[in-house]
């Protein structure tokens, strides 16, 4: 054999013995099980025979999986894993939401040396880049694409209706089943509408980036019709083809009820059990767990959700709603769930009405959706209409009202025009001037930015003069009991008030003069503000609560309202402990004015119609008698133990700041 070919040969099989040999050692990449089923809640990704880790290696999360390696949905690093630094290891993930695709997971090295600060998270953390990719798992699908998912219940305009609404990974024919009792031969069946919106109806980034654009499907819209006042109705929706969701019930509403449930909050969010490109809120975890406690403790009351404002903080990140809708299915598939328009759904620079004013306040905190998602995947009653000015769907859901019980409900919107003469203001106008108040003895009124607040939020202080302008005289004439705001993740609840001045009190238990303003945006977004400092204590540490400002604290939580004919009562439930920290109660007058023994314990009423105190009673006398079955052993326990005396004077009462 020729010398020359003889050494080519030697060289081709040391080549090739190389080459097998890496092969040998290829690093492996797993996630398991490749479908995931509703009894199958977990993903496990496994790797094994990656060379010299680094504790910033990381594992990348795709969908669809034809995703570039730099679009994705978010990571984990390999250091979560005990055993990363052998170069093996495992990571779990809680069952991720259908996204109308299948997932795919991909193993990236990034070397510290190649941090960027062009790239980064919400927290203006270096995000990774995606460019050393090691290995790539196989497909993991998670459930079907037909079958309706994020399924979620509203009012309408007409009392004897349910919205529901719904997403699939088709528009094809979808219908909604529906009946009095759980055999289903006797139900009604009724069609949908269907909507979806594209990527080009997106305004700005990410939204309209290949980063932030996800297909959101199809959202149904389906009407259950001529439903009886107080029942409980159950009820599924899809198709025989595309397949069924599970079966749901809920309670009816009764316009002549003469008591009225309901829980209230703002920016709650959303959590995302990975790092992604926005901070998640993961104590919106607990905030559905402890309002599904108290909604399944009412049985079969009726009851409804008050969510005012930043819903998902999906910013522009389309996947995140969809993890929103699925954290809040199991409330709002069996609770009707009502909401208002926030900075984070709407906000983006070349918004319809900006006025000189605003400068500096409407910017880009909607990451581009300009309202869209929310305006389709929600539909609350009314008909308010706002074209974006890009051709995309128009924005709806931004004020409307209704009655439930003893109480009307009011919604408006922070971020689009309510100055005098607007069709907002129009419509808020007319809307107060025609309450029933023998009907409807207390009117609740809500928006997102706050009007009155004690926290150094100096960016709105503009928005907030012309809301004191334009719509507190409405508030005021109108005779409004309570106005509920978010946006300052923090809860705070003032005396009733009129031009930053407390009102004095009045000699009979009618309506003190001016709603009681309280701020509840403390439902899981931790951002926290700072409290404004007084002039007249520069140097205190913890900033001293105005005169005007009576609780606050900075405890995660929502709100619960009951009310009767006679009272109004609205406590902070605290998500630490699921525990009462603060109640307000406000009388209507419509009932005798004799106040027995029983209604207080250590205390008096306040002369002015409100009550400040923390009761030390059991729950069945703070709400009436007919809830004591439903609601004595999920709330009473804890009522006890969190009980403190407090002055029922318009003073500043003691807080526990958090």
């Amino acid at each position: 054999m020729h010398p020359e070919k003889t050494n080519l040969s030697f060289l081709f099989l040391a080549v090739a013995a190389l080459a097998a040999g890496e092969a040998a050692a290829a690093t492996t990449l797993t996630a398991t099980p490749a479908k995931l089923t509703s009894s199958n809640q977990q993903i496990t990704i496994r790797w094994s025979d990656l060379p010299d880790p680094d504790g910033l290696d990381y594992v990348a999360i795709y969908s669809p999986p034809s995703s570039r390696d730099f679009d994705f949905l978010g990571c984990l690093f390999l250091n979560g894993s005990a055993s990363w630094r052998e170069g093996s290891g495992e990571l779990t993930l809680p069952r991720l939401p259908n996204l109308r695709a299948s997932y795919q997971f991909r193993l990236f090295r990034w070397p510290a040396k190649e941090y960027s600060y062009h790239h980064i998270d919400h927290d203006r953390n270096p995000l990774p880049h995606g460019k050393h990719r090691v290995a790539v798992s196989g497909e993991v699908s998670v459930g079907d694409p037909a079958r309706p998912e994020q399924v979620h219940l509203a009012f309408t305009d007409r009392d004897d209706e349910m919205r529901v609404m719904f997403v699939c990974g088709d528009g094809g024919k979808r219908v909604v089943r529906y009946g009095l009792g759980e055999e289903e031969e006797n139900w009604k069946e009724v069609g949908t509408e269907v909507r979806t919106y594209e990527q080009k109806h997106m305004c700005d980034t990410p939204a309209n980036s290949s980063v932030g654009w996800r297909d959101p499907g199809f959202v149904f819209d389906g009407l259950m019709k001529g439903l009886e006042p107080g029942r409980r109705y159950f009820y599924k929706v899809g198709s025989d083809s595309g397949g069924w969701s599970d079966t749901y019930s809920f309670v009816s509403r009764d316009s002549e009820a003469n008591e009225t449930i309901a829980f209230l909050f703002g920016d709650m969010g959303t959590y995302v059990p990975y790092i992604t490109y926005v901070r998640t809120q993961a104590e919106s975890l607990s905030t559905v767990k402890w309002i599904l406690r108290d909604i399944q403790a009412l049985g079969d009351k009726p009851t409804f959700i008050s969510h005012i404002g930043d819903i998902s903080y999906a910013r522009g990140y389309s996947w995140v709603w969809d993890h929103f809708f699925s954290q809040i299915e199991p409330i709002a598939a069996n609770t009707p769930y009502h909401v208002c328009i926030g900075n984070h759904e709407y906000d983006w620079p070349l918004q319809p009405w900006k006025p000189s004013w605003a400068y500096g306040i409407y910017g880009t905190d909607g990451g581009g959706e300009c309202g869209i998602p929310y305006s389709v995947k929600f539909r609350m009653p009314g008909n308010s209409i706002l074209p974006t000015g890009n051709g995309g769907p128009d924005t709806r859901n931004l004020y409307y009202s209704f009655d439930s019980g003893v109480v009307h409900f009011v919604y408006m919107s922070t971020e689009t025009n309510f100055v005098q003469g607007s069709d907002q203001y129009n419509f808020l106008k007319a809307d107060l001037e025609k309450v029933n108040r023998t009907r409807t003895p207390f009117v609740v009124f809500q928006g997102h930015r706050p009007m009155y607040t004690s926290s150094k939020e100096s960016r709105d202080a503009a928005l907030k003069q012309q809301m004191l302008q334009h719509l507190e005289p409405l508030l005021v004439t109108y005779n409004v009991t309570v106005a509920l705001w978010g946006h300052v993740h923090r809860y705070e609840r003032f005396c009733p008030i009129k031009n930053f001045q407390c009102l004095n009190t009045s000699s009979s238990l009618q309506y003190p003069g001016a709603p009681i303003h309280v701020v509840i945006g403390m439902g899981g977004q931790d951002w926290q503000p700072i409290w404004q400092p007084r002039p007249d204590h520069p140097d205190d540490p913890i900033f001293p609560q105005p005169e005007s400002s009576m609780y606050r604290g900075g405890e995660f939580g929502y709100t619960r309202l009951v009310a009767t004919r006679e009272k109004l009562t609205l406590t902070y439930v605290g998500n630490h402990d699921g525990q009462v920290h603060d109640v307000v109660e406000i009388f209507s007058g419509q009932v005798s004015n004799n106040i027995s023994v029983s209604d207080v314990v250590d205390g008096t009423k306040l002369s002015s119609g409100v009550s400040t105190e923390r009761k030390v009673s059991p729950l069945y006398m703070e709400i009436g008698g007919s809830v004591i079955c439903a609601l004595l052993l999920g709330f009473s326990f804890g009522f006890l133990v969190r009980r403190k005396k407090e002055a029922t004077q318009w003073t500043p009462i003691k807080i526990e700041e958090s």
